[in-house]
């Protein structure tokens, strides 16, 4: 009897324990009652009502990032290229997104890629490969609005790759080559034509202080004669005066005996 009592009681505390349901930070939990819905379970603990209720999905509120592989499209001008593309979703209806649709993902995916075709449909081959803000920002749109009644929203899409055929791709390698080739032939020329500039200017800045030089030489040279001259004039007015001197002394010397 004492075994059996501790049976039930362990299969009581089971049960019970079964019950509890913590739902983490960042989910929620779909409820269901005899298949149907019950409600949804925000963050914090819960006790749901044995063999009645269960848990039938467990969502992730966090903004979440979907890669889809590469598309094929057609461009206005009948171009074939491949986009891939990556969407940045957040759930925001956990019951629309358990039973809005059967494969939410897959939705998406087939979603992306039709409004992806619609989109490239009216823009030609230069138009969609300088145009990637534009798109993203259709695209976002247009899978926002089409997302909704799934409880899914849409924050941002991004065209991750454009790859066009070979034969454009080859094209637009040697376009690249020859406007690469043509900025280095610019630059060399440039480079050239500063060099020869420089040159040049080097060239006049060197005459230019040659002849300062030349010049100062030459100022320096007329005053050192000047200087040359004024002193030989001194000294032959010092010696003249001399002479005028000693003369005048002979004279009064003659007179006075």
């Amino acid at each position: 009897m004492i075994l059996i009592f501790l049976i039930l009681v362990v299969i009581v505390l089971w049960i019970f324990a079964s019950c509890i349901k913590i739902v983490p930070q960042a989910q929620a939990y779909v409820i269901e009652r005899l298949g149907a819905y019950q409600g949804t379970w925000s963050v914090g603990f819960h006790l749901k009502t044995p063999f009645l209720d269960r848990v039938a999905r467990r969502v992730n509120l966090k903004e979440q990032v979907a890669d889809f592989p590469p598309q094929p499209v057609i461009t206005k001008d009948n171009a074939s290229v491949r986009i891939d593309t990556v969407v940045f979703y957040q759930i925001t209806d956990p019951k629309l997104f358990t039973y809005g649709v059967e494969n939410p993902m897959m939705a998406i995916e087939n979603l992306t890629a039709t409004t992806l075709r619609n989109i490239i449909g009216d823009l030609e081959l230069d138009q969609t490969l300088t145009s990637r803000e534009i798109i993203n920002t259709k695209m976002r749109a247009a899978l926002d609005i089409a997302t909704d009644p799934w409880g899914i929203k849409v924050n941002r899409v991004e065209l991750k790759n454009i790859i066009p055929p070979a034969e454009i791709q080859n094209a637009m390698e040697k376009q690249m080559k020859a406007e690469r080739e043509r900025r280095e032939a610019v630059t060399r020329a440039e480079g050239e034509k500063r060099a020869r500039i420089l040159e040049a200017e080097g060239e006049k800045e060197s005459a230019i202080l040659r002849a300062e030089a030349d010049k100062q030489a030459a100022i320096l040279r007329a005053e050192a004669e000047k200087e040359k001259m004024i002193r030989e004039a001194e000294g032959e007015a010092e010696a003249i005066l001399k002479v005028q001197q000693a003369n005048a002394d002979g004279i009064r010397v003659r007179r006075h005996p």
